[in-house]
């Protein structure tokens, strides 16, 4: 599945709107990434940037973006209430989708690197990519600010972890980072009380309230042996939380800023505002999402509340958001539209249609059209997927069938299972479309030089190989189905077996179909040792394949003829 990191870089210039649109065009300029937001503050006199793309392709457009920037933006005459010590103060790279912390560490030192070298910039790294343990702090890096950077700089413990150790005095310093996503949540309250509500804050903000001696409201606050005030922590960690009363809803609401949704995810914090809200006669009728939000938060969110219910968690994506958007109120206060508030719905806005967004006729339309794609391998991929529902299909029945709520836990686990498979097999159907494009575009590549005709014949050589490991790998996914469709007969609501066992022969059907796309797109393959290694597990995976279908059909037929006896 496609990685994706966001970079919330911060640029020094928040009133000249030529400026700023200028940096925003060479982010936009590198094809992968899209642009969510540009926000400009001219009393900062800064602009926060935020963008979002695989991590190769943020890395580039950070540094494109870096690089303009330091040629229109003079810190010599900056000024701004915002702390700042560059023309790009930061850029933060964050985890959304399918990638570590520790990777994005990595890309983070690779910016950190190019702009110090090819710019001439001094870098710090900061909080997770940090490379010292003193300046993990983003304000341990950005004291004394840009006025105060040349000595900074000259200070052995203050050499800079990328680029030059003397003062850039046009583009200051830049600190670079990797740092867990920020949700902006807000939970909305019945009340008008701005006191009230910053009583729960208090009760859930890792901060906690300030600790008095004697009364609890009017009482002497406590202090430490250095004269700073006490604070009794609160029950949420990576939390910060105010109440406030926003006068266009009418209501009071905890503002919150989550800091690391791995920590406290946003279902966590919702129910523990709920919790302490009860406790203090206040009832949650709500909340909002203040800004994208990873397509995990809000799964993790559904899965969350379906589990509280003792429901099956293997459901669709889209139910799954549906329970989350519901159960948190998410709509209350405006509707909530998925593929603008999920990060991963946005960027899939942009990659055109997709043959498994079609409907079940459009797809066999274009199937049965002269275009030679879709073709046999996504064919099969959607063969493979749909025996897969199937299971899935009887698991979650067999999960709320009358009589066996205790083993709702039991079947939700291959619901779940089985979900995740057809997933992949969904996103194979078009990814083999995509590995028949490239071997068109490969022999499309001009041929002219020698030099045109070695890259000509790699790109068709790494294009077919793509081609062979797509089919292999709808074959490895349908074969693994077949756990999930076995199960499901053997243990499964018995009145759905037949469903179980149409799943059974769509899986076969993928394994060889798909196994047929791997030898056929092996011709042009140069690499023989790679295609006999694959060709020989690939014939093993078919065998087992015929022998597990021929199994489950048996243990069916076996059912049936038992329920007519």
């Amino acid at each position: 599945m496609k990685k994706l990191i966001e970079c919330v870089p911060n640029f020094s210039e928040g009133k000249d709107m030529g400026i700023i649109d200028s940096i925003a065009r060479e982010i936009e300029s590198v094809e992968g990434v899209k642009l969510l937001d540009v926000d400009p503050g001219q009393a900062t006199n800064r602009t926060v940037v935020t963008f979002v793309g695989s991590p190769d392709e943020v890395v580039e457009a950070a540094f494109r973006a870096v690089k303009r920037a330091a040629g229109l933006i003079d810190m010599r005459k900056h000024k701004g209430a915002h702390p700042r010590m560059g023309a790009t103060d930061v850029c933060p790279l964050v985890p959304v989708a399918n990638v570590s912390m520790e990777e994005v560490v990595t890309y983070a030192h690779k910016l950190a690197e190019r702009i110090g070298d090819e710019l001439g910039i001094p870098v710090y790294c900061y909080e997770n990519a940090a490379r010292q343990p003193g300046r993990k702090n983003l304000a341990n890096c950005r004291s004394g600010e840009y006025e105060g950077m040349a000595e900074k700089l000259a200070r052995p413990e203050w050499k800079p972890d990328f680029g030059p150790d003397t003062f850039n005095a046009r583009s200051g310093v830049t600190a670079v980072g990797a740092r867990d996503f920020l949700v902006a949540y807000n939970i909305n309250l019945n009340t008008t009380s701005t006191r009230r509500a910053n009583a729960v804050a208090f009760d859930v903000r890792e901060k906690g309230r300030v600790k008095r001696e004697g009364h609890p409201l009017t009482g002497k606050i406590a202090k430490d042996e250095k004269g700073d005030p006490v604070y009794i922590p609160g029950t949420l960690k990576e939390v910060k939380a105010i109440g406030w009363f926003i006068e266009e809803y009418g209501i009071a609401q905890i503002s919150m800023n989550l800091t690391n949704i791995g920590v406290t995810p946003v279902h966590v914090a919702f129910d523990e505002v709920c919790n302490k809200a009860t406790k203090r006669g206040i009832r949650v009728t709500g909340s909002e999402l203040v800004g994208l939000v990873p397509l995990k938060a809000m799964l993790d969110a559904g899965k969350y509340f379906l589990r509280k219910q003792k429901r099956s968690l293997g459901v669709s994506e889209s139910e799954l958001i549906k329970i989350a958007v519901k159960s948190m109120g998410l709509d209350e206060l405006k509707p909530f539209h998925p593929k603008e508030k999920i990060i991963e719905y946005m960027i899939a806005g942009d990659e055109g249609r997709k043959l498994v967004d079609m409907s079940a006729a459009g797809f066999a339309d274009e199937t049965a059209s002269e275009s030679p794609a879709p073709g046999g391998g996504s064919v099969s991929a959607y063969v493979g997927a749909l025996g897969i529902s199937l299971g899935t299909m009887v698991a979650n029945l067999s999960s709320h069938k009358r009589g066996w709520d205790e083993r709702w836990e039991e079947f939700s686990r291959w619901a779940e299972k089985g979900q995740a498979i057809k997933d992949e097999l969904l996103y194979l159907v078009d990814e083999d479309t995509r590995a028949f494009n490239r071997i068109m575009e490969a022999f499309g590549l001009p041929k002219k030089s020698e030099e045109d005709k070695k890259v000509r014949h790699q790109a068709i050589q790494d294009a077919t190989r793509h081609a062979i490991l797509i089919p292999f790998g709808i074959m490895q996914k349908a074969y693994e189905s077949m756990e999930v469709i076995e199960a499901m007969v053997e243990t499964g609501n018995p009145n759905s077996i037949t469903d179980a066992g149409v799943g059974a022969l769509c899986a076969r059907t993928a394994v060889i179909g798909s196994f047929m796309n791997v030898k056929i797109n092996a011709g042009g393959l140069e690499d023989k040792a790679f295609y006999e290694n694959l060709h020989r597990e690939g014939l093993e995976i078919e065998a087992a394949a015929k022998a597990k279908e021929e199994e489950i059909i048996r243990k069916v037929e076996r059912s049936i003829a038992g329920d007519k006896a």
